[in-house]
C-alpha cells in the first residue's frame, strides 16, 4: 500500500465511523495490524484518531478486550506526539485503560477459576480394547480434527469481525466484511466436534432404499421396519432369506427394503488390522466386507459393529454415544445411547473371561457401535470415508450431581 492509498483507505474508514457503519471496525481493525502506519505517513493525529475511534468500535465483551487495550495503549503512546496533547485527555485514557484491564481480570478469574492440578492418578480413565487400534485412536481423531478445521475454520476476516458488534445494522448479506456469524463462533458448537472421540469408518457407505448402483466392496440387504427386521439375499432374480435360501414374496421396490453397500479401503495409514478377514479378497476388500458382515439391522437402524470396547468407572461416570455433529448432511440419522454399566446380549465369557486382567477390577465394559438410520422421505444416503459418523462423550454418573432451583438456595 502506497502513502497515497493509505490516505485515501484513511479517510474511507473515518467516512464510515462517522457514519456509524458495522464494517468500519473489522476494516479498521485489519488495517492497523496489518500495516505500519508511520511508513505510510499518516499523521501523529490521524493515528491517534484511528486507534481511539477503533477502540470505540469493539463489542462490549471482556473477551475481545485484549486487542481494546492494545489500541487504547497505541493511543496513549502517540498521544504524546501530537499538537493536541492534553494531560486531562491522557488521564481519561489511562482511566479507560485501568477499567478494561480490571474488567478482564473479572472475566479471566469468572472463566478460569484456578483449581489445583490434577494429576494422572486423578484422571478418569477410559480404556479401549479394538481390532483397530491405530486407525480408530491415532489416524481417526487426526482425520476428523482435520476435517472440522477444513470445514469451520474461521477466515482471517470473520475473526476479525466477531470482535465487533457494531453501533447500527444494515441489511448487507453481500458484504463479506460484516460477515461472521459462521457456526464455529459458537464455542460449545466447535466444543462439541474438537473435544469428542469420534468414530468413522476408512471406507465409503451407502444405505439406499432402492438396489441400483451399489458400492464395489459389497452389499447387504435387510427388510426392516419399525419393530422387525430380517436379513436377505438376493439369487436369480429373488429375494431370499439370509439364512436358509428360502425364496420371498418381497418386491425390490418394498418400502421396507435397505441396501447396504460399501466401497473397498481408501485409507492409507490404517495400521493394524487385528479383525479376521475373509481368505478370498485382499485385505482393501476384505475389511469392508468383515464389517458388512457383521453388521445387523434393530427395526430401521442398521448397527454398524466397530468391536470397539470401552471400559470405564460406572460409577464416577457415563459415556453418552451419538451421531457425529454433521452426520444429517450426509443422509443418515444417528441413534443416541449411554452406557452407564456393563449391560449386552453376550456369551458369558464376555462377562468373566478366563484371561481378566488386573486393570479390569472394578470397571465396567461395553461396546461402542454405529446405529444409523435412513430418515423417512429420504432415498439414500453417502458417507465418505474418514467421515466423523459417531462421537464418544464421557459424562458424570446422573448419582454425582443434581439439578436445583436457585430461588430454593
Amino acid at each position: 500500500m502506497t502513502p497515497q492509498e493509505a490516505r485515501a483507505h484513511y479517510n474511507y474508514l473515518l467516512t464510515l465511523c462517522i457514519r456509524k457503519e458495522e464494517a468500519f471496525g473489522p476494516l479498521a481493525f485489519t488495517f492497523i495490524k496489518e500495516q505500519n502506519l508511520d511508513q505510510l505517513g499518516l499523521t501523529p493525529e490521524e493515528q491517534f484518531n484511528l486507534y481511539m475511534a477503533t477502540a470505540d468500535a469493539f463489542a462490549a465483551e471482556p473477551k475481545r478486550y485484549t486487542h481494546k487495550l492494545e489500541c487504547l495503549q497505541k493511543a496513549q503512546q502517540i498521544l504524546r506526539r501530537t499538537q493536541f496533547y492534553d494531560p486531562s485527555l491522557a488521564q481519561h485514557i489511562a482511566h479507560d485503560i485501568q477499567k478494561t484491564t480490571a474488567e478482564m481480570e473479572i472475566y479471566n478469574e469468572a472463566m478460569r477459576p484456578q483449581r489445583a492440578p490434577a494429576s494422572v492418578a486423578d484422571r478418569h480413565r477410559i480404556i479401549v480394547e479394538t481390532d483397530l487400534p491405530d486407525y480408530f485412536l491415532r489416524t481417526a481423531q487426526q482425520r476428523a480434527a482435520a476435517y472440522y478445521q477444513n470445514k469451520y475454520k474461521l477466515t482471517k476476516e470473520a475473526k476479525a469481525a466477531q470482535h465487533f458488534a457494531g453501533q447500527t445494522r444494515k441489511f448487507e448479506p453481500d458484504n463479506p466484511t460484516v460477515q461472521k456469524e459462521f457456526a464455529g463462533a459458537c464455542a460449545p458448537f466447535m466444543a462439541a466436534r474438537t473435544t469428542a472421540v469420534h468414530l468413522m469408518l476408512p471406507f465409503d457407505l451407502k444405505i439406499s432404499r432402492r438396489p441400483e448402483d451399489p458400492l464395489e466392496a459389497g452389499l447387504r440387504i435387510w427388510y426392516a421396519k419399525m419393530g422387525y427386521s430380517f436379513p436377505l439375499r438376493y439369487e436369480l432374480g429373488k429375494l431370499c432369506s439370509y439364512y436358509d435360501d428360502q425364496v420371498l414374496d418381497i418386491t425390490m421396490d418394498d418400502p421396507h427394503l435397505l441396501f447396504v453397500s460399501v466401497s473397498e479401503v481408501k485409507e492409507r495409514e490404517l495400521g493394524v488390522v487385528e479383525r479376521p478377514l475373509p481368505s478370498d479378497v485382499p485385505m482393501e476388500i476384505g475389511l469392508p466386507r468383515a464389517f458388512l458382515d457383521g453388521s445387523h439391522a434393530l427395526g430401521p437402524f442398521i448397527q454398524l459393529v466397530c468391536n470397539f470396547k470401552v471400559w470405564f468407572d460406572a460409577e464416577a461416570m457415563s459415556l453418552l454415544i451419538q451421531g457425529a455433529p454433521d452426520l444429517h448432511e450426509y443422509g443418515l440419522q444417528g441413534g443416541a445411547g449411554l452406557l452407564t454399566r456393563s449391560y449386552a446380549t453376550e456369551k458369558i465369557h464376555a462377562y468373566a473371561p478366563s484371561n481378566r486382567k488386573p486393570w479390569q477390577d472394578g470397571l465396567s465394559f461395553n461396546f461402542v457401535n454405529m446405529h444409523v438410520q435412513l430418515p423417512e422421505g429420504r432415498e439414500s444416503a453417502f458417507v465418505p470415508f474418514n467421515t466423523p459418523m459417531f462421537s464418544i462423550y464421557p459424562v458424570l454418573n446422573k448419582q454425582s450431581y443434581r439439578f436445583e432451583d436457585a430461588r430454593t438456595l
